[in-house]
């Protein structure tokens, strides 16, 4: 295995597909020896096999990946080695996202916006802007428009409509649960749970704000996924796609914050713990005194956070709420 530190990064585009990439592997359930293919990186990532190729050699130079004749690149280190592992660059696409990010937030661009406006306004090329506004548009948060532009879909940006997302979920989450057709789903449940692991072994500290998201955004739709009624499911991807610039914007990473993730991990593990044996009613008051004390935090209802419910949730009341 190559020493991270003796290897010079390539320039161009590499070290951003090369980052990509360990975001693909390390969100994924990919295992040490596992075979990943410069096609289907390709494909997923939006760029053609050569800057994947390059990427994947320099991936194995800090001894991320191996690769051997007969079965061409695999995976070298577990998923906690991979996030551990910096590439250097300009400027990342994340600082660029959250940028823009901001800027949306802030109105300080349209909903229709071109690729020409972002460039002038951040002095950035036209791939650093296209490589965002496609994950952008992978995650929901923007499309692209017949011809030329783009446009961003709403997001909730304010307190009166961050209030009423998480009234919202505190109707539709805990019912998912009380659902006659609810049936825990074992292989689903195994993979948050390693998620919400994985956090509290590190990722709170090391993990982006979008890998913190996705993982408590995937917890939270993993159980409403097990009543299987597409329309509960449907309502809380629109919610949590909503949701998503907002609570990148508030995420810190202040001591008090991670201690507040970390609660909050341990109280989703939790509740895991009660489906899985079968106590639905349980879990699902559970579930709804979680939200609403996240809620208070998160909208500054302090007379809420105060009251005595809030009080015997306790370990629940994280302001960061994933």
């Amino acid at each position: 295995m190559n020493d991270s530190s003796s290897s010079t990064p390539p320039g161009g585009i590499v070290p951003v597909v090369a980052g990509r990439v360990l975001e693909l592997l390390t969100s994924g359930n990919c295992a040490v020896g596992d075979r990943i293919t410069e096609q289907s990186l390709a494909d997923a990532l939006g760029v053609s096999r050569s800057p994947v190729r390059k990427a994947l050699q320099y991936l194995q130079t800090l001894g991320a990946l191996s690769s051997s004749p007969n079965r061409g690149f695999q995976v070298a280190q577990d998923a906690a080695q991979l996030r551990a592992i910096r590439i250097s660059d300009d400027e990342s696409d994340e600082a660029i996202y959250m940028r823009i990010v901001q800027d949306r937030l802030d109105e300080a661009i349209d909903e229709e916006v071109s690729e020409a406006e972002l460039m002038e306004r951040h002095g950035l090329t036209r791939l650093q802007v296209q490589r965002v506004l496609n994950r952008m548009a992978r995650e929901g948060l923007a499309e692209r428009k017949p011809g030329r532009g783009w446009l961003f879909r709403a997001v909730l940006n304010t307190v009166d409509s961050h209030r009423e997302s998480y009234r919202f979920r505190m109707i539709i989450e805990p019912a998912a649960i009380l659902e006659p057709t609810f049936r825990v789903d074992r292989a689903l449940f195994d993979k948050v749970r390693q998620q919400q692991q994985a956090l509290l072994d590190g990722g709170i500290e090391r993990w982006s704000a979008a890998e913190r998201f996705r993982a408590g955004a995937e917890f939270h739709e993993a159980i409403v996924a097990c009543a299987h009624n597409r329309f509960l499911l449907d309502a809380l991807h629109n919610v949590n796609r909503q949701r998503r610039v907002i609570e990148y914007h508030c995420q810190t990473n202040s001591a008090p914050d991670r201690e507040r993730m970390r609660r909050q991990c341990d109280e989703h593990l939790a509740l895991l713990d009660l489906l899985e044996a079968g106590e639905r009613m349980e879990a699902a008051h559970r579930l709804r005194q979680h939200l609403d004390v996240v809620r208070a935090i998160k909208t500054d209802d302090k007379a809420a956070a105060a009251s005595p419910q809030a009080s015997r949730a306790g370990e629940l009341a994280v302001e960061i709420h994933l």
